[in-house]
């Protein structure tokens, strides 16, 4: 199951990525909607890193960062990640608060596969904004990334 996950967050690193090089190609459209909608999506998936190795996360939910820093970004969540497949059993229980101080626990598993799908929702946003600011959109559908 291991390389399961292993194999989603190449697919999620890489569609970041290819999603970066396209704002930095159309910088213009780095809209403030494109800047929130990226942010949000590194910075939810720092704090769900940080909730499974029980750490106080380092950004906000709504943290802006500039086009410069989002491969940085990009590479320090992915690596994250990396070290929590690598060192926690996936059906491990993990506690944590919310955002609005609620308990809640889940599996590993569970909080994975949710970061993927998290990032998938906002990088189709987000192409929907570029694409309202004259860019073509380029597809980060996972059937391209096994092609």
């Amino acid at each position: 199951m291991k390389d399961f996950f292993i194999e989603k967050f190449q697919y999620n690193f890489d569609s970041n990525q290819r999603m970066i090089n396209c704002m930095e190609a159309n910088s213009k459209a780095y809209t403030q909607r494109a800047q929130d909608l990226i942010g949000h999506t590194f910075n939810a998936h720092h704090i769900w890193n940080c909730r499974i190795l029980g750490q106080t996360p380092k950004q906000t939910v709504w943290e802006v960062f500039q086009l410069k820093d989002l491969h940085q970004m990009n590479t320090a969540t992915n690596n994250q990640s990396m070290d929590i497949l690598s060192s926690f059993e996936l059906t491990k229980i993990t506690e944590y608060t919310n955002t609005r101080g609620q308990s809640y626990s889940n599996r590993v598993d569970d909080i994975l596969y949710h970061i993927i799908n998290h990032s998938t929702y906002h990088r189709g946003q987000l192409m929907t904004e570029l694409k309202q600011h004259g860019v073509i959109p380029i597809s980060t559908d996972y059937i391209f990334f096994k092609r």
